[in-house]
């Protein structure tokens, strides 16, 4: 191995750190908390490095959406796939975009509330999050029946899932119910 290619492997292995380490502290106490000093200290680099790498918290919060994006694409495409037919597959989608913003809260704040400068809904949108509207559009498309445009029927769902995730963790909602959203929801999208 070339000192090049060690030292490019050593760059991204400190990359990975400082996502992780945001990552974990933001699932803990918040993104407030998630300052470039305190992920310096936690990780044992000055602050130079961390700069070296992203050029401040907003770069983070936007490492973090990505890799957010990847893990909730591979969520959605491993639920989709156990499910036996479209309307389970809907279901399965449902269910597994709820859990996922319960079990990662900073990482779906991440992805979907703060600004991590990342564009949705753009040809430069990065792949991690165009993927993860794909892991929808795979099996909404099967549901969207004729003359509904697949992508703007995967827009509404995800807007709707996005909804319930929000409110449901804001406490806007009676806890009691979720399930029988879910089942609306899907009753609506996937046909009763």
């Amino acid at each position: 191995m070339s000192l090049q290619e060690r030292k490019e492997r050593e760059r991204a292995g400190r990359e990975r750190l400082i996502v992780a380490t945001a990552r974990e502290l933001a699932e803990q106490q918040g993104w407030d908390a998630v300052t470039t000093r305190r992920l310096a200290e936690r990780i044992e680099y000055s602050q130079p490095v961390l700069y070296s790498h992203f050029r401040g918290k907003r770069e983070i919060i936007g490492a973090v959406a990505l890799e957010g994006a990847a893990e909730m694409a591979a969520a959605l495409r491993a639920a989709a796939s156990a499910a036996d037919g479209p309307r389970a597959q809907v279901t399965a989608l449902a269910r597994t975009y709820l859990d996922f913003a319960e079990r990662n809260p900073a990482v779906y704040d991440a992805m979907f509330q703060l600004d991590g400068g990342l564009p949705f809904a753009h040809d430069d949108t990065p792949e991690p999050l165009k993927d993860a509207f794909a892991a929808l559009l795979e099996s909404l498309g099967q549901v969207a029946g004729d003359g509904v445009h697949p992508a703007l029927l995967t827009e509404t769902f995800w807007a709707a899932l996005h909804g319930l995730a929000t409110l449901t963790r804001a406490r806007r909602l009676p806890p009691g119910d979720t399930e029988r959203r879910v089942e609306l929801l899907v009753d609506r999208f996937a046909g009763a």
